[in-house]
């Protein structure tokens, strides 16, 4: 690993702001973003990315790289709950072990936001169809989850009966999905000229939009510190090599397959985060006996900082050795 891109990235002012929060959080500052404020800023960032990516997707060719992204993409989110939910059964009971290995083979918007941003620093170049890429992996791994639920807790006293079409419904309509996809297709439809006219809203503003936002996260990941230490260790080691292992081995992947650099990147960063969104909302409704002081603190507070921190430069200095 470069130490010099590891050093470029610690010092990326939206990673900074993201410590700032976790530093106020931890000396119980009353510094807060009003919860009105985060959620537009959210899903500003959503519509931001969303009509960005349809306009690179016009301009996008379609082909194998396209072909193999999608396809990279959709097995992880299949098969990481598969071997998650294995390995978290066994420390964590498998109504945990469902939540954790859903949101383990879901992805992060916000990691893949700040990706994007270092990307973008770094002048590194990426395709816009990544970002449909992101909104496909999101629903397969929550359905994953209930379903290795269901099958697991068949032969327990007071299994929770499960509603898949409601979940799949929950899935499809999370506000993240509906705003993400839309944006992607509102962009593909608009003509370049149509796009420049919205360009200081959708592109000149949006590094300091996620950087409000990493700041928010940062506030929101120190608070929820403090729950997971009574987890233990083995929660810990979970949210940490996990994502290092499924990141390592997509970057190993996709250099066989993509042509791309930014592509490939975006790619590990996807299958090596974690929801922390849309699973802890679909896992309230799917499965109640789901401790959220487990599975979302090891999201949030241990995989989304490691991956932003050390887990983009790891999986890019794999990227260009291989």
């Amino acid at each position: 690993m470069d130490l010099n891109l590891l050093l470029d990235n610690l010092t990326n002012p939206a990673l900074l702001f993201f410590c700032l929060g976790i530093f106020a959080a931890f000396i119980k500052s009353d510094l807060e973003i009003p919860a009105n404020s985060s959620k537009f800023i959210s899903l500003y960032l959503m519509f931001s990315i969303g009509f960005k990516g349809g306009q690179e997707l016009v301009h996008s060719e379609f082909g194998g790289e396209i072909i193999w992204a999608f396809a990279i993409g959709l097995l992880s989110a299949i098969l990481i709950p598969l071997y998650t939910f294995w390995i978290a059964k066994r420390k964590f009971g498998i109504y945990n072990a469902a939540a954790v290995a859903a949101a383990y083979g879901s992805i992060s918007a916000v990691t893949f936001l700040t990706t994007i941003s270092f990307l973008d620093l770094q002048g590194i170049e990426y395709d816009g169809f990544m970002v449909a890429v992101m909104a496909s992996m999101e629903a397969p791994a929550i359905v994953m989850g209930v379903l290795l639920l269901a099958v697991f807790a068949k032969s327990s006293k007071g299994a929770p009966k499960i509603n898949f079409s409601s979940i799949i419904k929950h899935s499809l309509s999370n506000g993240s999905v509906v705003l993400l996809v839309g944006s992607l297709f509102i962009g593909f439809m608009a003509s370049d000229e149509q796009a420049r006219g919205i360009e200081p809203f959708t592109t000149d503003i949006f590094k300091g939009f996620l950087a409000v936002f990493l700041l928010d996260m940062g506030l929101s990941s120190g608070k929820h510190l403090k729950v997971f230490k009574s987890n233990g260790l083995s929660a810990f080691l979970f949210a940490v090599l996990i994502p290092l292992v499924n990141g390592c081995l997509t970057a190993l992947i996709s250099g066989l397959f993509l042509e791309s650099e930014g592509n490939s990147l975006l790619l590990a960063i996807l299958v090596a985060s974690a929801s922390y969104i849309a699973v802890p909302a679909a896992m309230k409704l799917a499965v109640p006996k789901a401790n959220p002081g487990l599975y979302l603190p090891m999201a949030l507070a241990i995989t989304f900082p490691f991956n932003i921190t050390f887990g983009i430069p790891v999986y890019l200095g794999i990227i260009n050795y291989f």
